[in-house]
């Protein structure tokens, strides 16, 4: 991954002053959270990002497939 040097934010600093993040990211689209000298999170703008328009159908798969993933044992044992 590339990263353009003015989309970094550290996370005191993010922490301390979010609006700065999310200044980063109107303009350059995401800011990249870093934490501990390595990028940990990345902040993305959703207006600018059409990859993550998702209808309120989509978020509910999206969003079911991940507690069924995490969950699956626990599911697995209700089901007996």
């Amino acid at each position: 991954m590339l990263i353009d040097t003015r989309q970094i934010i550290t996370l005191t600093d993010a922490n301390q002053n979010f609006s700065k993040a999310t200044r980063i990211a109107d303009d350059y689209g995401d800011a990249i959270v870093f934490k501990n000298n390595r990028p940990k999170y990345k902040l993305i703008n959703l207006e600018l990002e059409p990859d993550l328009q998702l209808t309120d159908d989509e978020k509910v798969d999206v969003i079911a497939r991940r507690v069924l993933e995490r969950y699956k044992d626990a599911f697995l044992e209700l089901a007996k």
